[in-house]
């Protein structure tokens, strides 16, 4: 039966993590990778593992490629601070390994808790994420917050959850939004994409309407609302900061 590594990347995540690490009491290993947080975060991951190392935050790509490549087994199970592996994923994945991995990498689909309630509309649901995989078939690859796992074989899917807390509530998630605009904002302006009214106009009424009436986000009430007005709140402060990159830019 494949041994499995569990692989957690960290900073200042004292409010989440003891809850991510508890859904793990299964795997073979935790694997902790802190940035060097400031609050209690290390303290308690160290209540779940031994295994707890303290490197300088590089970005997610090589932040998660330091911490695979130290893990003590090949098949990893990668998982966010801010995640939890539903007691149904927990039971799939220990039956897959029992019986043996058939592919060398599985998605999973990934369900978000927002103001009270779980999300299964508006675009937000199945969210497929890799991230059980073997780490010699493959490699992490994209961009500062973009990042996924490109397996180099096979890809299956599996039914059990993934539970995300993203948000501990509307602050946090405004605050969220900035800085995620701000780095996608450069990250645009690195491959000389230009801000056009277009895009400020048009591309945040079509990112409500598709996660609103398209997605069904309507479905889910008020938070369906609000989770298509934040998506096109996300979309016109990108492309606001990235017009302002442009104008700095020439003076």
């Amino acid at each position: 039966m494949e041994k499995i590594s569990a692989v957690v990347i960290t900073y200042n995540e004292q409010d989440n993590i003891e809850r991510c690490l508890s859904s793990l009491d299964w795997v073979d290993e935790i694997l902790v990778v802190d940035s060097h947080s400031t609050d209690r975060t290390v303290e308690l991951c160290r209540k779940y593992t031994d295994r707890v190392l303290l490197h300088k935050w590089e970005g997610f790509v090589r932040q998660k490629i330091y911490a695979t490549k130290r893990a003590g087994y090949d098949w990893i199970l990668s998982i966010d601070a801010d995640e939890e592996v539903s007691p149904g994923l927990r039971a799939e994945i220990i039956k897959l390994r029992q019986s043996g991995f058939t592919a060398a990498a599985y998605q999973m689909p990934r369900k978000v808790f927002y103001l009270g309630k779980w999300i299964r509309r508006g675009g937000w649901y199945p969210d497929y994420k890799v991230r059980l995989f073997d780490r010699k078939q493959g490699q992490w690859i994209g961009v500062e917050v973009h990042e996924y796992w490109q397996s180099a074989g096979k890809c299956a899917r599996v039914q059990g959850d993934l539970l995300h807390y993203s948000y501990k509530n509307i602050t946090d998630h405004l605050n969220k939004i900035n800085n995620l605009t701000s780095v996608a904002a450069v990250e645009l302006s690195g491959k000389n994409t230009t801000a056009s009214i277009w895009d400020l106009l048009v591309n945040p009424i079509s990112k409500f309407i598709k996660s609103y009436f398209i997605k069904t986000g309507f479905l889910d009430g008020f938070v369906g609302l609000v989770i298509a007005v934040m998506g096109s709140y996300y979309v016109f402060l990108k492309y606001l900061k990235l017009w302002e990159l442009q104008q700095n830019s020439k003076k």
